[in-house]
């Protein structure tokens, strides 16, 4: 059996490639089943489509697999055809949340046969086992597939209870020094060290996320939330730091820290380890909310943590409340307080576009970033397929066209669906005009044609880290 894998590039014009976490975790599976695949990695190529057209249709493939995530659903489709058309018998298996949150509508509206809902490191070897020994689908669970009688969803996929049993991405697969020699451009402004000397590479920590924002679809929604145990952490970082003299981590996770019981405990674990390198935690605001957590900060700051990563999305209480964040402005401020008094820096997202939304509530959000000395990633609410705000927009006629919806979805920093009483020239002035004066309150001197669409989150570098 022949296998194509593909990662899907969904940014050409970004100067970050970044690894392909999931993709990475698949294709260590097929390798590890016994299946010999070739890989077509077109973002870390930059590969157009004329080159995939070439390389294609010197080929002969019985199964494609690639995955992205739902707002990359026009280059799913387009590449579909681009593959269907160069391999008219061949079988194409989709993953990601392109496929877990809208199967049927993929399964219909593109060339995809089998959409891979959840998680997929077992459930793509049922399939290649099944169209290897020409085997129905049906007994497969967590899939969606194209049948004679129409489309066929099959049940659930339990999640994988111990994900330390997963095995480590097999880097070798990839042209892994491309992405480690690209890191440079994924490192956050306020890292301590040369920029230039950065060897970086991003690994998961964990599954899923233990909150349920209205605005959020992720690839593990409605599997709990799983998190590797510090040991088997280590164990592959180690492993990295060997291989490739990574010194630099970035935690490619949902939801890394979840309690501080489990941040300190990972943070000895690498200091007793004796290994040395710098990374960014990611929890949720809330998790430190006593001078007493200072010593927990202190830890992580000795692990090699130079910075967190927690939102805020809005400081209006209302859209909060229906954001279903379940954190307070004053939650933010005390966590932001508490790790600037640590010397680490902070950094924050913002969601601007639910229907309560005003130029004071937009303004009332910068003011706490402000205050935090955070300038923040800006996103416009795009609302995502399986969330409570696409059900939102469609029920309210935002949306009336699913796919032409589905075809105009990309990065949150363009405004593509306006919910509010704004009109879009309003709006979209609203948040640059309070993105400007972010910039100039904290003295940050940022080209203003990039307020919105940020390389690196700028924050100034701290010092004595």
């Amino acid at each position: 059996m022949k296998v194509l894998i593909i990662n899907v590039c969904m940014r050409p014009d970004s100067r970050v490639k970044m690894f392909p976490i999931g993709l990475g975790y698949i294709a260590t599976a097929v390798k590890n089943a016994g299946y010999d695949f070739d890989l077509l990695d077109i973002d870390a190529l930059r590969l157009s489509n004329e080159e995939v057209t070439t390389y294609l249709s010197g080929q002969t493939y019985d199964a494609v697999l690639m995955g992205a995530i739902v707002t990359a659903y026009k280059t799913i489709k387009e590449l579909t055809q681009l593959v269907r058309d160069q391999q008219p018998e061949t079988k194409i298996i989709v993953g990601n949340t392109v496929a877990s949150s809208i199967p049927e509508h993929l399964l219909k509206n593109t060339q995809t046969d089998v959409a891979v809902m959840g998680e997929g490191d077992v459930t793509i070897i049922e399939i290649l086992d099944a169209l290897d020994k020409k085997k129905d689908l049906n007994s497969i669970n967590g899939i969606c597939f194209k049948s004679d009688d129409g489309v066929v969803r099959t049940p659930a996929r339990k999640a994988i209870k111990d994900i330390d049993t997963l095995s480590f991405i097999d880097r070798t697969i990839f042209d892994i020094e491309l992405y480690i020699q690209n890191s440079k451009e994924q490192v956050y402004a306020a890292f301590p060290g040369d920029r230039n000397s950065v060897r970086s590479i991003n690994i998961n920590t964990a599954r899923g996320c233990i909150a349920n924002c209205s605005f959020c679809y992720h690839a593990f929604r409605g599997l709990p939330y799983r998190a590797r145990t510090p040991e088997n952490i280590l164990e592959e970082m180690k492993l990295l730091i060997e291989l490739y003299r990574i010194n630099h981590f970035v935690f490619s996770d949902e939801l890394t820290f979840f309690s501080k019981k489990q941040t300190l405990e990972f943070c000895n674990k690498i200091i007793e380890s004796g290994l040395t390198f710098y990374w960014v935690g990611d929890c949720r605001a809330g998790l430190f909310d006593s001078d007493k957590d200072l010593k927990i900060i202190e830890k992580m700051k000795q692990a090699g943590c130079y910075g967190m990563f927690f939102s805020l999305e809005s400081a209006s209480n209302e859209i909060l409340k229906a954001m279903n964040k379940n954190i307070t402005v004053e939650m933010f401020n005390k966590q932001a307080a508490l790790i600037n008094k640590a010397n680490l820096s902070v950094w924050t997202s913002l969601v601007f576009g639910y229907p309560q939304e005003t130029p004071e509530t937009i303004a009332q959000t910068f003011d706490v970033c402000i205050k935090n000395k955070i300038y923040p990633s800006i996103g416009y609410l795009l609302p995502q397929p399986g969330s409570v705000m696409y059900d939102y927009a469609r029920e309210h006629k935002f949306i009336e066209n699913e796919d032409d919806y589905l075809h105009q979805m990309g990065d949150r920093q363009d405004l593509r669906l306006n919910m509010t009483q704004m009109s879009n020239k309003e709006f979209e002035a609203a948040i640059y005009r309070e993105a400007k004066r972010c910039n100039r309150e904290l003295g940050l001197n940022m080209d203003e044609s990039n307020l919105i669409k940020t390389q690196y989150y700028r924050t100034p570098k701290k010092d004595n880290i």
